[in-house]
């Protein structure tokens, strides 16, 4: 459960599981114009090996999760979603980190992702978080067309 310290939530990261895809969807479409589908969480859990999620939790409810495949020494994230009412907390930070340590645990030493050309909260929070831009994706986000920019960090353990 999330406890509250004065008026901002403590969010709590645990392992994702079948239950958990309910509350995920309702954050991945309150998050992104092309939200994945049930099917897609469903394959990402029952059928991916490589395939790793956790989820946050604040004030009780799900209200953010993040993904990965873990790729022999290196962990490739999925997605990252934090419900829009709890952005701007520290939650994203928080649920990044444990993505982080996690991967580690895995036996990551490197980890990747992409974004949004345009997200520059979300490029801020991955450069805090040691995160540097590699190389651009041109076209990537099919919805829109937009570039990602690939970001990576190296030192992982």
């Amino acid at each position: 459960m999330g406890k509250t310290t004065g008026h901002l939530p403590v969010g709590k990261v645990r392992p994702m599981g079948p239950a958990d895809i309910d509350a995920v969807l309702a954050v991945e479409e309150a998050s992104f114009l092309t939200p994945w589908s049930r099917a897609a969480f469903e394959a990402e859990m029952g059928d991916n090996e490589l395939a790793r999620y956790l989820v946050m939790e604040a004030d009780g409810a799900v209200v953010g999760y993040a993904g990965m495949w873990m790729i022999l020494d290196e962990a490739h994230v999925t997605n990252i979603a934090i419900a829009p009412a709890f952005r701007g907390k520290g939650l994203g930070t928080v649920l990044v980190t444990a993505l982080i340590d996690f991967a580690v645990r895995l036996g990551a030493t490197c980890m990747t992702l992409e974004v949004r050309v345009s997200n520059l909260d979300a490029q801020r929070l991955y450069r805090r978080l040691g995160f540097e831009p590699r190389g651009l994706r041109p076209g990537y986000y099919s919805d829109s067309g937009e570039d990602a920019l690939i970001m990576w960090r190296d030192d992982l353990a």
